[in-house]
């Protein structure tokens, strides 16, 4: 079935920042799983030499591989509504989401691509078939476990993994969003996409994924982030009963 999978139709999104130990090894195997398939870097100024080795790459794949390089850090939120808006402005079909570290396995963005034929968001999802994380310390799974409850019961969103960062939007998702009304930009605002796309009556399926834990460069979570999500998705739900959302 994946060979038959509409790759040259298809972007990958993935924000960097000081990905050093990472860029070039997760460009080489994408390209190299998936002929076809196009990759957009969306990178914010990463002081430790990202960019140049992206642009290395361009040279013998400047076809398949783009970078969009902002000035400084961002966040992530901003960085994937840049990528949709440019995915948006050219004729890419299915648009995925993606980590650069490696957490996310590069073997399955087949099977995300493939349940995307016949639905208008994939989410590969850590919580379905079991737990399926690797490598995490028993806090941070509990906690981002307890997250995903919590999201879906103010929410009502019938999704197992509401935060996950491993997804697949079809044109007819992105095109469903207004990026102007987004008011997250960091660990909701995977849940805001997914809420919003559901809230509008679009069909969301969760593929299991293995989630790994990054070996190499350091992770990007931050304090403040059970503050923001605690609100935010309280915010979220009073907006879509206001109407306002």
């Amino acid at each position: 079935m994946s060979n038959d999978l509409p790759f040259n139709q298809t972007l990958v999104i993935i924000p960097t920042y000081n990905e050093i130990d990472n860029i070039e090894r997760m460009i080489t195997t994408m390209l190299g799983l998936y002929p076809g398939l196009h990759l957009l870097i969306i990178e914010d100024g990463s002081p430790d030499g990202t960019a140049d080795v992206v642009k290395r790459l361009q040279t013998s794949h400047s076809d398949r591989l783009h970078m969009i390089e902002r000035k400084g850090k961002l966040g992530l939120g901003t960085a994937y509504l840049t990528g949709f808006q440019w995915a948006l402005d050219r004729s890419y079909e299915f648009v995925f989401e993606m980590d650069c570290d490696f957490s996310h396995d590069p073997a399955q963005v087949k099977d995300l691509l493939e349940a995307a034929q016949t639905n208008d968001l994939v989410i590969g999802s850590r919580y379905i078939d079991g737990i399926r994380i690797i490598n995490w310390p028993f806090r941070r799974l509990l906690l981002s476990y307890l997250a995903s409850i919590y999201t879906r019961f103010v929410t009502g969103i019938p999704v197992q993994d509401t935060t996950g960062g491993f997804k697949c939007f079809t044109r007819k998702a992105l095109k469903a969003l207004d990026f102007n009304r987004v008011i997250s930009n960091g660990y909701i605002f995977q849940l805001e996409l997914n809420y919003k796309v559901w809230l509008a009556g679009l069909s969301v399926k969760e593929v299991p994924i293995i989630f790994y834990e990054r070996r190499d460069g350091q992770s990007k979570m931050g304090g403040g982030i059970i503050f923001e999500a605690f609100f935010n998705v309280l915010k979220l739900r009073f907006k879509q009963m206001m109407g306002t959302l």
